[in-house]
């Protein structure tokens, strides 16, 4: 068995070929998932992600989510990787670079399918742990991209990420003190926050946006409100995955804003061109990562076959 350290995985991720390899994955049989959310009345919780292709990857994610965390990341994560012929274990990531690096990855390629291929600016709203990650990812997918502007609640956070990331890539990096002004031109909007409350307006975006939400991932979290989805074609990574565990979509679907014929496709549909993403230049698109356990396997297997043998 190989045990992969965090130094190690972040020596050995890389985004595009991660994108890469997403993408070809999707391209194959999906995947069977599984989830389980343990949570105290403080928030704090452990959330378990199975992923499992027979004859193809099984393995699952433990992830300790305490979101009051401040000198340390809100999110700790080990992944167990098997043999899905005959369930012995492969390899421990011991790392939280997974769970960057697959999740970024995830935004990147709906944003290789739904952003613009000429889309220029990149709003990130939150500046976590998350954040970078991000960033580079959508940089990535969509080269095009040569303007970054950060918002954060703490603006000395976005001013400190927008300082390292901008001598980093060498990209034009600024900080916005008002979210509104900033959306208005963004081509992308990317969010990875714990609101729960929504950030971003509907009314705020012009046509021809992509909008990436990743930070809700329990039923009373929300990024964006009622009108981003009602002016959106609606994309998620999976379905099972987002669509009945989310708030994201589940209070818009109960409260009968969006209907579940809505939700237009997921990262399969899109990858083998079952379902069109953008359909031209005026379009508004709305991807809602969930991260399903299939994702982790992806990111898990990925790391494993750029390993020595």
């Amino acid at each position: 068995m190989r045990l992969i350290t965090h130094d190690e995985a972040m020596a050995l991720y890389d985004y595009g070929p991660l994108i890469d390899f997403m993408e070809e994955a999707h391209r194959r049989p999906p995947a069977l998932q599984g989830e389980m959310w343990l949570q105290s009345h403080d928030g704090d919780g452990l959330l378990a992600r199975t992923g499992f292709v027979p004859g193809d990857g099984l393995g699952i994610k433990l992830a300790a989510v305490f979101p009051g965390n401040v000198a340390i990341p809100t999110i700790h994560t080990v992944y167990v990787l098997f043999d899905p012929d005959n369930g012995r274990e492969q390899a421990v990531i011991a790392s939280n670079a997974l769970t960057w690096f697959k999740t970024a990855c995830d935004s990147g390629l709906a944003a290789r399918h739904l952003a613009r291929e000429d889309a220029n600016h990149l709003v990130m709203v939150g500046a976590g742990s998350m954040a970078p990650h991000c960033i580079k990812a959508h940089l990535a997918a969509r080269p095009s991209l040569d303007r970054v502007t950060i918002w954060n609640r703490s603006p000395k956070r976005a001013l400190l990420l927008a300082d390292l990331l901008r001598a980093e890539t060498g990209i034009d990096m600024s900080v916005a003190h008002d979210l509104g002004a900033a959306v208005e031109s963004a081509d992308i909007v990317c969010c990875a926050t714990m609101a729960t409350a929504p950030l971003i307006e509907g009314a705020w975006l012009r046509p021809g946006t992509h909008v990436d939400a990743i930070g809700a991932f329990t039923p009373d979290m929300r990024e964006v409100d009622d009108e981003v989805l009602r002016r959106s074609r609606i994309f998620v990574d999976s379905r099972p995955s987002t669509i009945p565990h989310i708030g994201e979509l589940m209070i818009p679907l109960a409260s009968g804003v969006i209907g579940v014929d809505d939700v237009l496709a997921d990262h399969y549909e899109l990858a083998t061109g079952a379902v069109e993403g953008r359909t031209g230049p005026e379009d508004i698109t709305f991807f809602k990562n969930g991260g399903g356990g299939h994702l982790d396997l992806m990111a898990a297997q990925f790391l494993l076959s750029r390993t020595d043998p």
